[in-house]
């Protein structure tokens, strides 16, 4: 079987620099080319500097390397998205834009990471559905929402084989959260392993759906590889891992680090959280294309653990 020819928009990401390495072990470094707005250098395989705005500059990389899928993962994030509302929605929704008309017209396949930012607080908390109420509130979640659609649409109208999921909070010890509500369950793992009292931005008690980093990527990938006629969800399939709190969160590391010190001082982030679900329904998912999770809180933990306790050891080097 041919491998596919990969574009990933924002490859230097939270997501986009593990899901590149991903792809590039699974396809092989040659049909994978890693874009970003960053011009950093990339020792590991193809990199082009990509503005996701600039439509023509995309359209002359999907033809310089004949692409024939798209992971589009630019986007301004959630707690970023609340202090540049507008620049956000145009990043957010112009990008989209600009990736969909090029599926459309180039006949690629393309992914569209949304979120469970799409939810709002009239939304049922647990075990929160495929289908239901969404009325987001914030920037973030209505482009979320908005480009749902907007890929529905494009299947419906013009055939475009675009697929979605809904990450819940992704935690990963690869590189540093990037603006997000749920960036406190990435850093309170470095913290620990500093030994370093934490300070949360959420209440003690805001539990969450979470999933770490292998699962999500995972999914994404096992999205895209199901066969078309799997695929019933044109909007964005629901996607869980697991749900805990701060408090769980640290009760967990405690079990590796015994003394690691917590504190609490709730900000505008409180707010974005308190209107996203506890817990989330997935089993269309499992339905669909077979997803299920592999990671409960404890066994991220002890991996995160021990991951940045190689990193630091490596820095130190």
């Amino acid at each position: 079987m041919n491998q596919p020819r990969v574009l990933i928009t924002g490859a230097h990401g939270q997501i986009g620099s593990v899901l590149t390495k991903s792809l590039r072990r699974r396809y092989g470094a040659d049909n994978i080319l890693a874009t970003d707005i960053r011009d950093i250098h990339d020792p590991e395989g193809q990199f082009a500097q990509l503005d996701a705005l600039d439509a023509k500059r995309l359209l002359d990389l999907i033809d310089t390397y004949r692409i024939d899928v798209v992971y589009h993962l630019a986007a301004i994030l959630s707690a970023k998205g609340e202090q540049i509302p507008q620049q956000a929605w145009q990043i957010n929704m112009d990008s989209l834009f600009n990736v969909l008309e090029a599926a459309k017209n180039k006949q690629l396949q393309l992914f569209f990471p949304s979120s469970i930012a799409v939810f709002g607080e009239n939304t049922p908390r647990d075990d929160t559905p495929q289908e239901t109420i969404m009325q987001p509130s914030t920037v973030y979640g209505i482009s979320k929402l908005a480009g749902e659609n907007w890929c529905q649409y494009y299947y419906l109208k013009y055939g475009v084989d675009v697929r979605s999921i809904r990450y819940p909070g992704i935690i990963g010890y690869q590189s540093l959260p990037g603006g997000g509500t749920t960036d406190y369950a990435v850093d309170i793992y470095h913290k620990a392993m500093l030994a370093e009292p934490f300070t949360c931005f959420l209440a003690p008690d805001m539990k969450l759906p979470m999933m770490y980093m292998d699962d999500a990527i995972r999914a994404t990938i096992e999205l895209m590889e199901a066969p078309i006629n799997q695929i019933r969800v044109r909007t964005a399939y629901n996607l869980s891992g697991m749900c805990f709190s701060p408090q769980e969160q640290a009760q967990a590391i405690r079990k590796w680090k015994p003394d690691f010190s917590i504190s609490y001082a709730p900000d505008f982030r409180q707010q974005i959280a308190a209107s996203w679900p506890n817990s989330i329904d997935d089993s269309v998912a499992q339905q669909d294309w077979g997803w299920k999770p592999e990671y409960n809180l404890d066994r991220m933990t002890q991996e995160m653990l021990e991951q940045l306790k190689n990193k630091y050891q490596a820095q130190k080097a």
